[in-house]
């Protein structure tokens, strides 16, 4: 079977929209589709079901996407061991971003394991902690950034950062004349956010802090922080956000408020499978422990005290 047909699927069922998928395999939408609809024709059955907002797997397509996620896994890892053999690299780190959290502690922790060990082969990915999380327990990712809270036995979960969550209003909104703004402030207020199943923990999150007595009145889904912004812009919803992703893509026509104490926030983490016998997974976590100090309440997960 084809593994670059392969690839595009397992993408396609990751992010269940075309636009994403190609843009994650540096493709064209147009190969994309053409590399599904070759691999539909070789099952000789519908793999998905396409609709104006993305698509949907069929019963068969579920299947498929998890047996192709188990054998790109072991494919991975095969290449990984020949190619360090043939190159004598000291390993190979298969490292997933989270879409909500870059810059900061994150790019800093890469960049200095990056310094320390040079020959260390990394392979960097970006998606949803839903889908990195996946990636985890499949073996596709040897590490991988996430939000935290986790319930994942098989992982373990380090804390590395925090994050202050902001609103963001329309440019003419009322609330752009608060200074702070109250828990009272945004109840029944119309809202954006993303769909749940991105990052259930981390969603949770969010609306407990931000509508902690209810009044989470969602009118609207977008796939991304950029886009929930965009729609804020537009002038009829408000969105809860990170800081340091909302204030890096300074969208026009938007303005950040601060919340009122207790001021919310979102923790960022470095996630990996407990039973890793990857010594580069050692190396990044090391890196981190040099960095910063730990903190002693991990979220989710299993901590780990080694």
């Amino acid at each position: 079977m084809d593994l670059d047909r392969l690839r595009s699927f397992r993408a396609l069922a990751e992010e269940l929209h075309f636009t994403r998928a190609a843009a994650r395999l540096h493709l064209t939408q147009p190969a994309l589709s053409q590399h599904i609809r070759a691999l539909e024709r070789q099952l000789g059955t519908d793999l998905v079901v396409r609709h104006a907002r993305g698509c949907t797997l069929t019963e068969v397509g579920e299947r498929v996407a998890a047996e192709a996620s188990r054998l790109l896994a072991e494919v991975d890892a095969a290449e990984a061991r020949i190619l360090a053999a043939v190159h004598g690299r000291d390993g190979r780190l298969r490292l997933a971003y989270t879409r909500s959290a870059r810059g900061g502690r994150v790019d800093a922790l890469v960049a200095r394991f990056r310094a320390a060990h040079p020959q260390v082969d990394v392979v960097p990915e970006t998606g949803w902690t839903a889908p990195n999380v996946a990636g985890l327990l499949s073996g596709r990712f040897d590490a991988a950034f996430v939000r935290p809270p986790l319930d994942e036995p098989a992982l373990t979960v380090r804390h590395l950062d925090s994050e202050e969550l902001l609103l963001a209003v329309p440019a003419r909104h009322p609330l752009t004349g608060r200074r702070r703004i109250s828990r009272t402030d945004v109840v029944g207020v119309p809202a954006v956010m993303w769909p749940r199943e991105n990052g259930p923990g981390m969603f949770d999150r969010t609306i407990a802090q931000v509508w902690p007595g209810g009044g989470f009145n969602l009118v609207r889904h977008e796939p991304d922080d950029e886009q929930l912004l965009r729609a804020v812009a537009q002038g009829s919803v408000v969105a809860a956000v990170p800081a340091g992703r909302a204030r890096a893509l300074k969208v026009p026509g938007v303005r950040l408020r601060r919340f009122t104490a207790p001021v919310p926030t979102l923790d960022i983490a470095l996630a990996y499978p407990s039973d890793t016998t990857n010594p580069a997974v050692r190396l990044l976590v090391r890196a981190m422990e040099e960095g910063w100090a730990p903190r002693p309440d991990d979220a989710g997960g299993r901590s780990d005290t080694r």
